[in-house]
């Protein structure tokens, strides 16, 4: 059997299809069937933890280091790059080994036995307008899975595995746009689906399009943040010169894959001399204490817990800020929400409406709502009025990328395209045999 997994930005998950033709979604995160992509690092006993357990270890205040959305560094070069955890110089390829390590652990503990095959879904594209490095992300990810013990890797574009997952539930042919919104991409697909088409490896005449922009829920959380939280320490705050203070440090605050950057002594040694640039010395003293608390992940997560409940609410929801001694401070409200990403929203639903244009199919008869990000009422409301008239069903956020990809790794073995032995081999696409 072969396991899919959805190694996501901000979450990932993992399923396979049984003998029997049943599918198991693996319980990877305390009996969920989801787990955040994040690994903690405990300068207090050495241990590491994963998903939900990293990111109460972090939020408790235990002394360690937080690492997360570390595939948004697939493609760089900062991939190859050391870092020190726990004392040892680490690189975050070894990183992304030990996340995949602990997928394949957990399944095979779930199981009761070894799964040496798996199916890696990729977004359309893991760097935008450049196929070089996109390709590099998609070989450093194969990489990782190897080292991490599977023998044999294969990949899928996410968002045709989502559509694989969804053509389990209908009952006629339907022509989809698949918009799956996640962690760090936004990924579309058209693909005509039905009930006789899902046994068959040779998907090319279904699939009518494809694209992808690098935008998702990490840059909505980034620019919410830099809206509510970031000129509380300075962001936008004009000094005594008459100039603005230098935004750079406030970007990679509200970046979830670049904050650890901010705590090195020479990114501290900067923001302290950056105290002549304040008129309104609080605001540098709350940079500081970010700084040298190592609160920005958690910091954060504020934001990212208020943008959820602003979302599932549509109510104004304060954020939780008593770290920084201003609780009740800053109020996110769902049309304050919905200002600040109005213009990202736009390039998302603009790639959406690319896909469809390359499609040639007018408008789609469903459009199916996929991606941990994709329950974010504002995008909800800009893909069902830019696609008013066609069915907008949800699906399982979490899941349904690795469902998909199980489905799609069960066909191409049921129909024995794979030889016994293809080590290592990266496969085609399954729609484009």
């Amino acid at each position: 059997m072969m396991l899919g997994i959805d190694f996501g930005t901000s979450n990932s998950a993992a399923a396979l299809v049984a003998p029997g033709g049943e599918l198991m979604a693996i319980p990877l995160d305390a009996g969920k069937t989801s787990m955040p992509t994040a690994l903690f690092f405990s300068n207090e006993d050495g241990h590491v933890a994963y998903g939900s357990a990293a990111m109460q270890a972090y939020l408790s205040g235990t002394d360690g280091r937080l690492m997360r959305s570390i595939k948004s560094l697939l493609g760089s070069s900062l991939m190859d790059e050391q870092t020190l955890v726990n004392g040892k110089l680490t690189s975050l390829f070894e990183v992304v080994v030990m996340f995949l390590q602990e997928i394949k652990a957990r399944t095979e503990k779930h199981l009761g036995y070894s799964v040496s095959s798996a199916m890696l879904g990729r977004p359309v594209h893991f760097v935008d307008d450049d196929a070089a490095r996109d390709q590099l992300a998609q070989d450093t990810l194969e990489r990782a899975a190897i080292a991490a013990g599977f023998t044999e890797v294969q990949f899928q574009l996410e968002p045709i595995a989502a559509a694989f997952d969804f053509e389990r539930r209908v009952k006629a042919d339907t022509t989809v746009l698949v918009v799956d919104i996640g962690g760090g991409t936004s990924d579309f697909t058209v693909i005509q689906v039905g009930p006789g088409r899902y046994a068959a490896t040779d998907r090319s005449r279904d699939l009518l399009a494809t694209t992808g922009v690098h935008l998702g829920g990490t840059d909505f959380d980034r620019l919410l943040h830099l809206e509510n939280a970031m000129p509380l320490l300075g962001l936008g705050h004009v000094g005594p010169s008459g100039r603005p203070m230098p935004s750079s440090m406030f970007f990679d605050l509200s970046t979830w894959h670049l904050i650890q950057q901010c705590y090195g002594r020479g990114r501290i040694a900067q923001a302290q001399d950056m105290r002549s640039d304040y008129k309104d010395r609080a605001l540098h003293d709350r940079l500081m204490l970010v700084l040298e608390e190592r609160l920005g992940h958690q910091l954060l997560a504020t934001t990212e817990a208020a943008k959820i409940e602003c979302s599932v609410s549509d109510q104004p929801v304060q954020l939780d800020l008593s770290t920084l001694g201003l609780a009740g401070a800053v109020g996110m409200t769902p049309q304050g929400m919905h200002d600040v990403l109005r213009s990202t929203l736009g390039q998302v639903v603009a790639c959406a409406h690319e896909c469809v244009r390359q499609a040639g199919v007018g408008l789609p008869q469903v459009v199916y709502l996929t991606g941990g990000s994709s329950a974010l009422t504002p995008l909800q409301a800009a893909v069902q009025d830019a696609f008013a008239g066609a069915e907008v069903v949800v699906g399982d956020r979490f899941g349904s990328v690795a469902a998909g990809l199980a489905y799609g790794a069960s066909a191409l073995r049921a129909s024995a395209a794979l030889k016994p032995g293809s080590t290592g081999k990266r496969a085609k696409s399954l729609a484009v045999a």
